[in-house]
């Protein structure tokens, strides 16, 4: 019998698939920005706030007398952080290519985590200002929450990343006792 294995991606073309990505996420990060701020949009939809992703906008307080409206900037999304986790995939492959698979994995889940950490944070900015107001809402939100999550999530992606990479399969213990 012969064993039946299956092509192995070229490390080569892994990195350029990786920089083309940091690449189009860099060109594209209006179109990132307007599907980042309608998937929170999906959650808000009943509750009287507007997330509007065609003007990358936050808008509450509609029906008072004191509305309030916020563009997300390019800062403010996950490809902020995205773009320089593939360019550090991208060295990764390239500097030792027979993790290129594990980088790839690690990736996805890196991806994923820094994703949802800015849904959380966009959830929670609008959730206190429509709880607390404007200007508390927006302290809280904005300046102490949001950068909270946003810097323990980012750092959680990162070290979910690293452990990804480095991490061994273990399989039977080998040690004797």
């Amino acid at each position: 019998m012969t064993a039946v294995t299956a092509p192995r991606v070229r490390a080569p073309a892994v990195v350029v698939l990786l920089v083309a990505a940091a690449a189009v996420l860099a060109l594209v990060h209006r179109l990132y920005q307007r599907a980042e701020i309608s998937l929170a949009a999906l959650v808000f939809q009943p509750s009287g706030v507007r997330l509007d992703g065609a003007a990358h906008a936050v808008y509450f307080g509609l029906d008072t007398d004191h509305p309030l409206g916020m563009r997300m900037t390019p800062e403010g999304t996950s490809a902020f952080l995205l773009v320089p986790l593939l360019l550090l995939a991208s060295v990764l492959v390239a500097l030792v290519p027979r993790i290129t698979g594990k980088v790839v994995v690690a990736l996805g889940f890196a991806a994923l985590a820094l994703v949802a950490v800015n849904q959380l944070r966009i959830l929670s900015l609008v959730g206190l200002v429509s709880w607390l107001g404007a200007d508390t809402g927006y302290l809280v939100g904005h300046t102490l929450l949001g950068s909270l999550i946003n810097v323990v999530g980012s750092l959680a992606s990162l070290v979910l990343f690293g452990w990804l990479v480095v991490r061994r399969r273990t399989g039977k213990s080998s040690r004797v006792t």
